[in-house]
């Protein structure tokens, strides 16, 4: 496979209001003509995040990460599938740590969880702020989703979509490799979830996803810390009967002395949630890819060995 200098489409959502109808127009043809040929792309979101929170919630994560490693191994995997709480070197890749959080717009939870690694006193103002921080990335994956039905002419699905929607924080942080060559982070894979919103906390690059062409990696390297990344999942290329294209992605670091931080918010279908392709999306030109299915019982799939040993667990799953 080869690395080349070509970059993500960048797609401004700044100053982009109902009143502004030709723009909005053009932005939700370019959303999903972008998603549909890459399944990726950076937002460019001026001011989305004030500076103040972002710095209080970038320091949180690093203080988090300094924390001993038995205070860490006591997020541990929740009742969720999807969450497998927290994550250390060589689980998905050799540089990588990660603390996940569910249900994290709950103030409860991530009180609960502060409360879990700061036992003496807690860490209140960031539990607030980060609640605060993935409520601003909640919002962006809504409002990705509402443009991509609305350019389908699939209004009607809009309710049922956002309703139906949890979502899980990722911490993460990765140690700079002792070594001046490129270095594998994390491991090549693709999001099982409907949307991921990623916004890189610091200035140092790493991720790259993997084209459509299966050879070509495209560095997803932000042009500014008002740029987020959004991901296409497998869950939202089911439901668009293979529309929205879910690519490989992976993080590969080069030498250096500062850690790379992220925080990755990440949309999943409910429990009990069946993903059924739209008639609408279903035609001559586009046959029904995969037969209705629920969510959960494919996600645990994706964690045994069968599920693991697949580059398409959803067709493996399917039997298609």
């Amino acid at each position: 496979m080869s690395f080349v200098s070509l970059k993500l489409p960048l797609i401004d959502f700044s100053n982009l209001g109902e009143n502004d109808s030709p723009r909005c127009e053009s932005t939700k043809t370019q959303i999903r003509e972008t998603l549909q040929e890459y399944g990726c792309f950076e937002a460019t979101f001026k001011n989305f995040i004030p500076l103040e929170l972002r710095k209080s919630v970038s320091d949180g994560i690093r203080q988090l990460f300094d924390l001993p490693l038995p205070i860490k191994l006591l997020n541990k995997k929740s009742s969720k599938p999807y969450n497998i709480g927290y994550v250390g070197h060589n689980d998905y890749g050799p540089l990588m740590e990660s603390m996940g959080i569910d249900d994290v717009l709950s103030s409860q939870t991530v009180d609960t969880f502060a409360n879990l690694m700061w036992p003496d006193k807690g860490n209140t103002t960031f539990s607030k702020d980060l609640q605060l921080y993935c409520e601003k990335l909640s919002e962006l994956d809504k409002i990705v989703r509402r443009m991509v039905l609305e350019s389908f002419g699939l209004e009607k699905y809009i309710d049922e979509q956002i309703n139906s929607t949890e979502y899980l924080v990722g911490l993460q942080k990765y140690e700079a490799p002792r070594t001046p060559h490129s270095t594998l982070g994390l491991n090549s894979h693709m999001d099982k979830n409907i949307i991921t919103i990623l916004h890189q906390l610091n200035h140092v690059n790493g991720l790259q996803i993997l084209n459509k062409d299966g050879k070509t990696w495209i560095p997803a390297y932000p042009t500014s810390l008002d740029s987020f990344i959004v991901i296409v999942g497998t869950a939202f290329h089911a439901w668009t009967n293979g529309r929205m294209y879910a690519p490989f992605h992976r993080v590969v670091l080069s030498g250096g002395e500062e850690a790379r931080h992220n925080i990755a918010l990440f949309s999943f279908p409910k429990e009990g949630c069946v993903l059924k392709a739209p008639e609408e999306l279903v035609n001559e030109d586009y046959p029904m890819l995969y037969k209705p299915f629920d969510y959960y019982h494919f996600y645990n799939f994706t964690l045994t060995d069968a599920g693991r040993a697949v580059s398409d667990p959803l067709k493996e799953y399917l039997g298609a």
